[in-house]
């Protein structure tokens, strides 16, 4: 099963996250198919960048979004 979800990166209390599409079994941080944006939550308002064709694309191919993803989504018009 394909996921869309957040691979974390950034310093140790500095989380910055990239929008990656991956399959469910592969870790968090690991091997990814594509990566579709990114998401930093320490910027005031939080600063969110997403490919608004290729995160359709997946969507239509099936992938499944994870809840946090889902709400970036929301908030950003793709969904």
């Amino acid at each position: 099963m394909v996921k869309i979800r957040l691979k974390r990166m950034g310093a140790h209390k500095k989380p910055f996250y990239r929008i990656v599409v991956a399959d469910s079994r592969s870790p968090r941080d690991g091997r990814f198919i594509e990566e579709i944006g990114y998401y930093d939550p320490m910027k005031t308002p939080a600063d969110v960048k997403i490919d608004e064709e290729k995160a359709k694309k997946w969507l239509s191919t099936g992938a499944q979004p994870t809840d946090t993803v889902r709400s970036l989504f929301k908030k950003n018009g793709v969904i």
